[in-house]
């Protein structure tokens, strides 16, 4: 077990889980630039907030696992662990835990909780259910095996996560009945203002830290998270799949709808090169794709409670599905909801159903 050292390290760490899952028909290869990206303190703003260490396994001088430890300063005695990818090899799992553990350990860590890759706000759990479609943007995919294997490490559930898939093909009959009712006095609903980028998100990133300030294991986004925010959203923003809602002209509400990635990118083998990116812009800004994700939304607290409150999500998701089919999207995601969401999971069941995907995030106590 060697901790990563170098950028060979490091390649070698961010190729071997598109190399151990190339057999899965399900499996979408991440973009390897964007993964050297978000493990490089240069651009992750997540290393100026936590100690990351990456470990690699060998076996006769061949990488067969790699795991990630992450000691944020803001979670306490809670260390995370992430980035899990190993052979199906009970032995390697438990080396590149054991490494995990006792480096958060030396750092006063006496819990572990994950994955998180890297941190909370990032892809989060490991996928519990769901393994025969792809995966949206930034949902992870694991092979079915792997739950077990984290699980026989002593670990247990701490939390599932679900995401709710519903058909945009046609418009139900809920967002039909939004749709008719005239929106509450002193309320507005515009889009983002691609003139004024910067500040439109800097409004829905404050609406995120109040609205998710409550919730489990909560960490907010700070400004270096934001401008790194802007900058990785920019390509991927419609200006349409961003609502905003305002009550008495200041911002009290919001909803993201991405176009999914994944689709764009599921036979590029997370390269570029050499046409790669060709196909990708065309996919994505002449041809379209059919998939998109809602990974964000939320309304401030001052204003959840009431009528308004209630009745701002509904029209948020109905004005976002109605320009999303305006651009060919016939099926959206809704992720992540937490188990114990209950509003949210109602609100996912009766527009699509039961989950689709279930993720789910572990956690143990580290003994001295």
């Amino acid at each position: 077990m060697t901790l990563v050292a170098g950028k060979g390290d490091l390649e070698r760490f961010i190729r071997l889980g598109p190399e151990l899952q190339r057999g899965d028909p399900a499996y979408v290869a991440p973009l390897l630039m964007e993964r050297r990206q978000a493990l490089s303190p240069k651009h992750n703003p997540l290393f100026a907030q936590a100690e990351i260490a990456f470990f690699l396994a060998r076996r006769d001088g061949r990488v067969v696992g790699r795991i990630s430890a992450q000691a944020d300063r803001r979670t306490g005695e809670t260390g995370h662990f992430g980035l899990l990818a190993a052979e199906d090899d009970r032995e390697v799992f438990a080396a590149l835990f054991r490494a995990a553990e006792n480096w958060l350990r030396e750092r006063g860590r006496t819990r572990i909780l994950g994955p998180f890759d890297l941190s909370i706000n990032e892809e989060i759990g490991v996928l519990v259910d769901g393994f025969e479609t792809p995966p949206m943007l930034l949902m992870p995919h694991n092979p079915p095996s792997l739950p077990a294997r984290i699980e026989a490490e002593g670990y247990t559930k701490a939390k599932d996560v679900f995401a709710y898939l519903f058909d945009n093909s046609t418009r139900p009959a809920w967002a039909r009945r939004v749709e008719k009712r005239p929106l509450p006095p002193g309320v507005t609903l515009r889009p983002l203002d691609w003139k004024r980028y910067e500040a439109d998100l800097a409004a829905v990133v404050d609406i995120f830290n109040d609205a998710w300030s409550g919730n489990w294991n909560f960490l907010p986004l700070e400004g270096a998270d934001l401008d790194a925010m802007a900058k990785s959203m920019k390509p991927l923003i419609v200006p349409d799949f961003v609502q905003i809602a305002e009550v008495n002209g200041e911002p009290a509400a919001f909803g993201i709808c991405l176009p999914n990635l994944n689709e764009a990118i599921r036979d590029l083998s997370g390269s570029l090169v050499p046409l790669g990116w060709a196909k990708l812009l065309w996919r994505l800004k002449v041809k379209g794709v059919s998939t998109a994700r809602i990974p964000l939304m939320g309304v401030r607290r001052s204003v959840a409670k009431g009528a308004t409150g209630a009745f701002l999500p509904m029209i948020i998701m109905s004005r976002l599905g109605n320009e999303a089919a305006k651009k060919g999207i016939r099926h959206i995601e809704m992720s992540w909801i937490l188990e114990d969401n209950a509003p949210m999971r109602h609100f996912g069941q009766t527009m699509a159903g039961d989950p689709y995907k279930t993720y789910r995030i572990y956690e143990k106590a580290l003994r001295a």
